[in-house]
């Protein structure tokens, strides 16, 4: 295909140097932006009287017919072309002649990728939100069914405090809607347009860079052409947005990796979500959560990869910046495969209820509560925790659970517990330490169904 800069040069790039310097294997996915952008380029250019208004609507209509085309797979991008940008173009000039070369007046190469990979990464943004949402709604729904599931809560690991499930599920919530936060954060910085910029000083033609954002629905147009074409920082904020996603998700998959392996046996995972190993009849291995753990690392990757290509560059356009394609279709494809895989991995998930509550009697979880209930009689805390302590380790000694002690046994251990055996049995039961934390955020029932309501309020 006729090169778009051919003139200046005698002979032919080396075929080496083409495969280098080919990007439509990757970039050919922005063909849908990039005649969007030429339709509301031309458009302007016929309006502004910079070209004929007829040659711009012979433009526009050879355009739309060719978006019709590849929709429809009747055509296809031509496979020797050096980007999605040649091929559109060396495609409208078979359908229109000669006049196509007019398309490419008042601007360049530069400001048309910038504006394609915007438009694009605008529609996944809001492809990903929805994405999140579902997750999300999934999460509350889950919440409300296991409202009376009781499991360990665990600091470093170990078991800490005894905690509803559906308030651990919205751990999760909040997390994806501080992302999701993010995400439509970054979408605003997204959404101003480039084009109009030329190579990286403008243009001498009157063009109205104003009605091109509006017809593409940009906000705004960014004011710097030398920033507008070699600004990066869109894709690297969305790199990060995807490696803090992609840790929320590596972090619950963790979990459900631990929650369902045989020590633990908190949770069933349906056979759609699981494989087999091929040499051990016995197992179903969670290779959705162990895939979405491992395909982190390739996120991260991915933004330090983009950080590392901007990080030396000079004013304004360096070809450098032809390998930000690739980490950013990968991230995106990437949240878009995961997230909804985890979905149904959670979505169908049985959790083992009475396994979860199983695991909390004589684990000294409630241990935290004796010392509340010490604070409560005039101890000091620091005191209070001090007795706990040595209460535990009466117990342990003595092969007790704390739900085990009875009667008299309590006055030994503290004046203070004299006469309080009957409250203090109840006291030391998980049902009743959980039903004790209502505060704002804990994990009494009465708090999390007030949180319940909150989460699915945001989801409005």
């Amino acid at each position: 295909m006729r090169k778009l800069w051919g003139g200046r040069f005698e002979s032919q790039t080396d075929a080496l140097i083409e495969k280098l310097n080919n990007s439509l294997v990757f970039d050919s996915r922005l063909w849908r932006q990039d005649i969007a952008g030429s339709v509301a380029h031309a458009t302007m250019l016929g309006d502004c009287g910079i070209i004929a208004k007829d040659e711009a609507m012979q433009i526009v209509a050879g355009l739309q017919s060719l978006r019709d085309d590849l929709e429809a797979e009747t055509e296809t991008l031509p496979p020797d072309a050096e980007d999605v940008h040649t091929a559109v173009e060396g495609l409208l000039r078979e359908r229109i002649g000669a006049v196509a070369g007019k398309l490419h007046t008042a601007r360049s190469r530069n400001d048309q990728v910038a504006t394609d990979t915007r438009l694009y990464l605008r529609e996944q943004c809001d492809e990903i939100s929805q994405s999140l949402h579902n997750f999300q709604t999934m999460l509350t729904e889950l919440a409300e069914r296991e409202m009376e599931t009781i499991l360990p809560g665990y600091t470093h690991l170990q078991h800490a405090q005894p905690i509803l499930l559906s308030h651990h599920l919205l751990a999760y919530f909040w997390m994806i809607e501080r992302d999701r936060e993010r995400l439509t954060d970054l979408r605003r910085r997204v959404n101003r347009l480039p084009l109009g910029a030329g190579a990286m000083a403008g243009t001498g033609f009157p063009i109205d860079r104003q009605r091109v954002a509006e017809a593409l629905g940009f906000e705004s147009v960014l004011p710097n052409s030398l920033d507008a074409v070699s600004d990066r920082d869109y894709l690297i904020e969305f790199l990060s947005f995807a490696s803090i996603t992609m840790m929320h998700f590596s972090r619950l998959a963790e979990e459900i990796i631990l929650w369902n392996s045989q020590e633990y046996r908190f949770v069933v995972l349906d056979d759609r979500v699981t494989t087999g190993s091929s040499i051990m009849p016995q197992k179903k291995n969670p290779d959705v959560a162990e895939l979405a753990r491992g395909k982190t690392g390739r996120v991260f990757g991915n933004l330090m990869a983009m950080l590392t290509v901007m990080k030396g560059l000079p004013l304004a356009y360096n070809k450098d910046m032809q390998e930000d394609k690739e980490p950013l279709f990968d991230t995106i494809d990437t949240l878009l495969l995961v997230i909804p895989a985890m979905e149904l991995t959670l979505s169908t998930a049985v959790f083992g209820r009475d396994r979860m509550k199983k695991a909390t009697y004589g684990d000294f979880s409630t241990a935290t509560d004796l010392a509340d209930f010490l604070v409560k009689q005039g101890l000091p805390f620091r005191e209070a925790h001090d007795v706990v302590g040595t209460v535990v380790r009466y117990c342990v000694e003595r092969n007790l659970a704390l739900e085990d002690l009875k009667g008299e046994v309590f006055g030994t251990l503290h004046p203070l517990l004299i006469g309080k055996e009957k409250l203090l049995s109840t006291l030391l039961q998980v049902q009743s330490s959980i039903e004790s934390r209502n505060s704002e955020g804990g994990t009494a029932s009465v708090s999390v169904r007030l949180q319940l309501e909150k989460a699915k309020a945001m989801l409005l």
